[in-house]
């Protein structure tokens, strides 16, 4: 079959692979579409997977086309939504309920071949199935909509909270449609490239500007939401968090950022600094809420690219042009 696969460091190519073969519990996919997502840039650049070559994708959705011995759940004929996430259910942190934090954490697409490729493997456990109204293209941005779900259930945000949000990507954008759902008496969201702000303000935010300093709020915001992993933007989000609020760091950013607190106002402000990392319990909340329309794929997916053309979608995306890209096999 054909694969994207991220040979090495700053290296990724397309070429034929072996079809996979699914164990007992586990079907194999056809791959409708793969979202790219920072992550990829982040494997890209040699942090993540544990070791390369990888085929690259954790965000995907497609067609049942082959299922192992012991599948009763799924046939074949169905269409999916797969959760990439792999954990070993005996450690600390699995057996406590924070599964998203394994010691041995694992991904589809990340630690194990993904959905960048005519076909991939993924766990019966992990395949949630689309109403028939879900296009299954579309369906590929489940997994990015589980994350924003997980972070919203990090920050346990009261009603009429106002909220800034740093990034109008797609995860700022998600956790705009979020934020606006989950009462937030105002969402202003900052960003850099005026056409990703457009696209914020046409999904409904109470304000938008390419720093906080043009927003008129200065007592601070009740929930900051960095999306961006950028140390400029987590530095600046860090000084507008408002007495008793909250910082949630949501982007990913590169293993050497680095920011500065000031433990003083923290602590007499009792300001909340957290994070959210991946998926936790909330995959199959995200494909329901998806099935509701809480996203409006057409905006948020800014281009479908060919499986053929990884490499540049990889370029594309690393230079900010669009929202979310998915590549199709």
């Amino acid at each position: 079959m054909k694969a994207a696969v991220i040979e090495s460091v700053g290296r990724a190519v397309v070429a034929e692979v072996p079809d996979p073969t699914p164990g007992p519990r586990e079907v194999v996919v056809e791959v409708a579409a793969c979202g790219l997502c920072g992550t990829d840039l982040h494997i890209l650049q040699g942090e993540f997977a544990p070791k390369l070559p990888i085929v690259p994708g954790h965000e995907f959705a497609g067609e049942v086309v082959g299922v192992g011995t012991q599948v009763t759940e799924l046939s074949v004929g169905d269409r999916v939504a797969v959760d990439p996430s792999l954990y070993c259910y005996e450690c600390r942190f699995c057996r406590t309920g924070h599964n998203n934090l394994c010691e041995r954490w694992a991904a589809i697409g990340v630690t194990t071949a993904g959905g960048a490729a005519q076909y991939a493997v993924a766990p019966v456990a992990n395949c949630v199935k689309l109403p028939e109204h879900v296009r299954t293209q579309d369906a590929a941005l489940v997994e990015p909509l589980s994350c924003a779900v997980r972070g919203y259930d990090v920050l346990n945000s009261r009603l009429g909270a106002h909220v800034l949000i740093y990034g109008s990507g797609t995860m700022g954008l998600m956790m705009l449609e979020l934020a606006k759902r989950t009462g937030a008496a105002s969402v202003d969201v900052v960003d850099l490239n005026p056409a990703r702000l457009a696209t914020a303000e046409q999904l409904g935010v109470t304000a938008s500007a390419a720093t906080p300093d043009e927003l008129d709020r200065p007592q601070g915001w009740d929930l900051v939401i960095d999306a961006t992993g950028n140390a400029a933007a987590i530095q600046d989000g860090l000084d507008r968090v408002a007495k008793a609020g909250t910082f949630l760091q949501f982007g990913v950013a590169d293993y050497a950022t680095r920011v500065t607190i000031d433990p003083y106002r923290i602590y007499n402000q009792e300001i909340t600094i957290t994070g959210s990392m991946a998926v936790l319990h909330s995959f199959e909340r995200a494909a329901e809420l998806f099935a509701t329309g809480v996203l409006d794929p057409d905006v948020f997916i800014s281009d479908r690219i060919s499986l053929d053309r990884y490499p540049e979608a990889l370029e594309q995306f690393s230079s900010g042009v669009g929202r979310k890209i998915v590549v199709v096999p």
